[in-house]
């Protein structure tokens, strides 16, 4: 082949390649433009897009090329390498089915233009047989899980020691110490997520005239719950229910945290912003935890499915909690719920007795 010839095909190649990154890029701005359309979240729609691309290198094809072994091999290589979690890999996998959908709904005209171009057209890789099967509502690992009253009360004191042992010494950091020990009782007290709990304001706080004795603190106004099927944050009150929750989040507010000099109405100021960030308040309940001796595994969410499970263990109505929670289904709430064996005995036990004092009741009537 002659050395013109080469660069021919070299530069014919390139436009191809050009060509092909063109329409990658176009399409997917489309579906970037249809998830918005949507209200789905900024974040969401980047990490998506993340994950598409990532699907794209491994295929080492373009998209109206992909075949269902390409995103097999993927979907095996991440659970292979990784050891990712059943739910995680169930959103990879409904991100990439996502994009397909989009790129071969014929209203888009994505078929129509590849063929044209590359003479193939794109097609859903992810199908029923090779999809995670959703058997549960909650996929994710054993271990986030409730904790029990001791080691609840183990977190918590490990985070007051941590407060003390600065207050008695040279070290600074008494305020954010102080705050972090606050926020883990807070994110416990009112059943609150990671979000909810940072996003907190003074003003959110008011007064339950069913439940004076809370004072300013009887009712905990979330405004920033989670959002579903790409609607606007979920709001909702909820009632105070423990009666040291008031008195830790007053000594807080009138005592510690003015001294953090910040103009704004945030609970939780950092050291340099008016706002903890969510990664400050993850770190803040791994200490406690390690201090604790609590294992590795837990995080912050424990602590709500502790919220939930020890309310159901007190005597409190499931639709009660539910609504103080949040959630939507009963189902859901089900899921939250690890109640002790200790309670689960006494349950029993209680019913037992009902009905030998039922049966005993009837015998005497005859």
């Amino acid at each position: 082949m002659s050395r013109s010839r080469g660069l021919r095909l070299a530069e014919a190649e390139s436009l191809d390649t050009a060509s092909a990154k063109f329409a990658f890029e176009a399409m997917l701005e489309g579906w970037r433009d249809q998830q918005l359309s949507r209200n789905l979240a900024q974040e969401t729609i980047r990490v998506r897009e993340r994950l598409v691309r990532r699907f794209c290198r491994h295929s080492e094809v373009w998209p109206w090329q992909w075949l269902p072994g390409h995103f097999e091999n993927w979907v095996g290589g991440m659970r292979t390498e990784s050891h990712l979690v059943h739910s995680t890999v169930r959103n990879y996998q409904l991100a990439v089915g996502s994009f397909c959908a989009f790129v071969c709904d014929p209203a888009y005209g994505w078929g129509a233009s590849c063929l044209a171009h590359f003479g193939s057209v794109p097609s859903q890789v992810c199908r029923p047989e090779n999809m995670g099967v959703h058997t549960s509502e909650y996929d994710g690992r054993p271990s986030r899980r409730s904790l029990t009253r001791i080691e609840l009360q183990a977190l918590f004191d490990a985070a007051d020691d941590d407060v003390e042992s600065i207050r008695s010494g040279t070290k600074k950091g008494f305020a954010p110490a102080f705050r972090d020990a606050t926020m883990l009782k807070v994110a416990y007290a009112w059943g609150l997520r990671r979000r909810e709990l940072r996003l907190l304001e003074l003003a959110d706080f008011s007064s339950n005239p069913s439940a004076p004795e809370f004072g300013d603190y009887g009712v905990c106004g979330v405004r920033w719950g989670k959002a579903s099927k790409g609607g606007p944050p979920r709001r909702r009150g909820v009632l105070s229910v423990f009666g040291w929750s008031a008195e830790v989040l007053a000594e807080w507010i009138d005592e510690v945290w003015p001294t953090m000099g910040m103009a704004e109405d945030g609970l939780w100021p950092s050291e340099r912003g008016p706002v903890v960030s969510e990664d400050r308040i993850g770190d803040a309940f791994r200490r406690s935890a390690r201090a604790a001796g609590l294992p590795e595994e837990l995080t912050l969410h424990c602590l709500r499915h502790s919220y939930v499970t020890h309310l159901i263990e007190d005597g409190f109505d499931a639709l009660f909690v539910q609504q103080q929670v949040g959630h939507e289904y009963a189902s859901t709430l089900a899921i939250y719920t690890s109640v002790s064996s200790d309670y689960r005995t006494k349950t029993l036990r209680a019913a037992l007795d009902g009905a030998i004092e039922a049966a005993a009741a009837r015998r005497s009537t005859r």
